[in-house]
């Protein structure tokens, strides 16, 4: 079972390191905003397997807070580069 676990925790961390070059290099707000999404799934996946790993089911209410952040930040942030490009539009046509 330790072969599972380290398995998991090895394909996460190459996601991670992969949607970290994603959010680094862009080359749009919206790659970079689906970035940090993703990077917060990917850290309460991890939080996850850790908690099943350890036997220790309180750290799924971690988890939900995790998902919870992550969902609220990108639906923000996808709010605000929406009214952002909404202004360049109308500079534009001006």
């Amino acid at each position: 079972m330790q072969l599972v676990y380290a398995c998991t925790f090895t394909m996460l961390a190459v996601a991670g390191l992969l949607v970290t070059v994603r959010l680094l290099r862009g080359p749009a707000v919206p790659d970079r905003i689906l970035a940090i999404d993703v990077l917060s799934v990917l850290l309460a996946g991890g939080i996850a397997v850790d908690s099943a790993r350890r036997g220790f089911p309180e750290a799924l209410t971690l988890v939900l807070v995790v998902a919870l952040l992550g969902f609220v930040s990108t639906v923000l942030a996808a709010r605000f580069a929406g009214a952002r490009g909404m202004e360049e539009a109308e500079e534009a046509r001006q």
